[in-house]
């Protein structure tokens, strides 16, 4: 690495630039020059190892104890901003990352000063227009991924240059999964894997632009190397479950979760920080695992332990994470008469969609109970809340229910053809379904009740090839092949249901009989 350490005889009528050493350990590995004081090496090499791994607050750290060992370390305030900004989930600290920045120099002027080669000086331009151009977050994303373009051409063998650039892609997607931009995304993290196939941003961020039904197998690679080269991540333990998730390997995603979750709790303990700095989502989707492989109990448990920590932590992601987690054991043990099903929680500080789960939950427990008059407030509810992507779609399940019981059942199917079609036009997200209940699922149900065999099969179908190897789909598959009369679907989904619950309690065959 070009450090700016004691300078010898030879140095001092030329400027050596010796090359970056990769920095392998249980974090991955990468290789990026800069000009830092030699003692502030291994932390800058940490944190930018972190910052791949989206273990933003442990990146921060490690770039500041760097800037600490050399406060003119123009690239490790870079990372430090760097690390306020989380692209995959549309989030950014904006201010926080600009008072890092004018620690190291009041203006852009003053800290291209400070950065002693021109490719310091591109990465201070683009980490610029992330957080001071004109506009809001969505143009200065765009702003930046350009200059980041223009950097990772300037320097084709930095393979971080690369790698930023990828994510800066990635972090466009505004709207929801876009597949020209995750593919454009793509194709240059695969040039990364290729040559440094421990380099943890490719393999993070190739997941992350594969991690949907339709690209997943083309992430199993990846999926099946990244937590081996950054065990020491917690984020990096999960990440393998977006593809498994999306290809309904529920026993692969269970490991994942487990060893993530245990990780983040290990890191919790060692550091002695509170309940919230464990990862309720990989809890979450361990749940959503266990569920799947009809292990109920096992998910309950891990419910009752997300309520403790809401109660313990009171934090918006703790009541986020504890509304994911009940919508989705009661969906999938339609135990809606439940104490689960009484959740009461303050939402201040909860997304709509969060919201919305809620007043499904509310809606759905009216309706086990017979209380229609509440599950209608439920829907009022739902039309009248902003900014929910799923509440319009589970505003439709409840009203169907609704119908139903008023003898309307072809009215019900209607209103679910509607919403399916709606499910439909939304761009493919990751993980556990949104809604939690996927529609075409609920569909597929209300076919069954009409005695629709061949339309309730279709719509099973269709409703694995968005959601694949979901339990409750395959239960449905086998009655509609039934009441079709098709053999061969029937013995294939029944295949596939036997082998989700091989670790099945041994009282869910009582409520889901399999057949033979």
């Amino acid at each position: 690495m070009l450090y700016r350490h004691s300078i010898t005889l030879l140095s001092l009528l030329c400027l050596v630039v010796l090359p970056a050493k990769a920095q392998v350990t249980g974090l991955g590995s990468t290789a990026f020059e800069n000009s830092g004081a030699e003692e502030a090496q291994d932390m800058f090499s940490r944190g930018i190892l972190l910052l791949h791994s989206f273990e933003y607050e442990d990146a921060r750290e490690a770039f500041s104890e760097a800037r600490k060992l050399d406060p003119d370390f123009a690239m490790a305030y870079w990372g430090e901003a760097m690390a306020y900004n989380h692209p995959i989930w549309m989030q950014q600290s904006t201010e926080k990352a600009r008072d890092v920045l004018r620690e190291l120099a009041p203006d852009l002027q003053g800290r291209l000063a400070k950065a002693p080669t021109t490719r310091e000086k591109d990465y201070l331009r683009a980490v610029e227009a992330l957080y001071f151009s004109e506009g809001d977050k969505k143009t200065r994303d765009f702003a930046y991924e350009e200059q980041m373009a223009a950097l990772s051409a300037g320097y084709p063998d930095d393979l971080d240059a690369a790698a930023f650039h990828a994510l800066s892609i990635l972090g466009l997607a505004h709207h929801g999964r876009d597949f020209a931009l995750y593919m454009r995304a793509a194709a240059i993290v695969e040039e990364v894997f290729a040559k440094n196939p421990r380099h943890p941003g490719a393999a993070h961020y190739l997941i992350h632009s594969y991690d949907d039904p339709i690209h997943a197998p083309l992430g199993l690679r990846a999926a099946h190397t990244y937590a081996k080269i950054a065990p020491e991540a917690a984020h990096a333990l999960h990440m393998p479950s977006h593809i498994f998730t999306a290809l309904g390997m529920w026993p692969e995603v269970a490991s994942a979760n487990e060893e993530s979750f245990a990780a983040s709790d290990a890191r919790m303990r060692r550091r002695g920080l509170n309940v919230n700095a464990r990862s309720f989502h990989a809890r979450h989707w361990l749940a959503y695992a266990y569920l799947q492989q009809g292990r109920h109990a096992e998910a309950e448990e891990l419910l009752k332990d997300m309520i403790r920590d809401a109660e313990e932590g009171g934090s918006t992601l703790a009541r986020r994470h504890l509304v994911s987690m009940a919508i989705a054991y009661l969906v999938e043990t339609q135990q809606w008469d439940s104490d689960y099903a009484k959740i009461e929680l303050d939402t201040e500080g909860l997304s709509p969609n969060s919201i919305a789960d809620l007043l499904f939950i509310k809606g759905s427990a009216a309706l086990a109970s017979g209380d229609e008059d509440a599950a209608s407030r439920a829907v009022y509810d739902l039309m009248h809340l902003e900014g929910a992507e799923v509440g319009e779609l589970l505003q439709h399940q409840l009203k169907a229910e609704l119908l139903e019981l008023e003898g309307n059942l072809e009215g019900a199917i209607d209103l679910l053809k509607t919403a399916a079609d709606m499910e439909a036009g939304r761009p493919m997200e990751y993980g556990p379904p949104k809604p939690a209940k996927p529609t075409y699922e609920r569909l597929g149900e209300y076919y069954l009740k009409a005695g629709k065999g061949a339309e309730a099969l279709k719509a099973f179908e269709t409703s694995l090839a968005r959601a694949p190897g979901r339990s409750l789909s395959f239960i449905g598959m086998v009655a509609a092949a039934k009441m079709k009369g098709d053999q061969n679907a029937r013995q294939e989904a029944a295949t596939r249901l036997k082998k989700n619950w091989e670790k099945a309690d041994s009282k869910l065959a009582k409520t889901f009989p399999i057949p033979n």
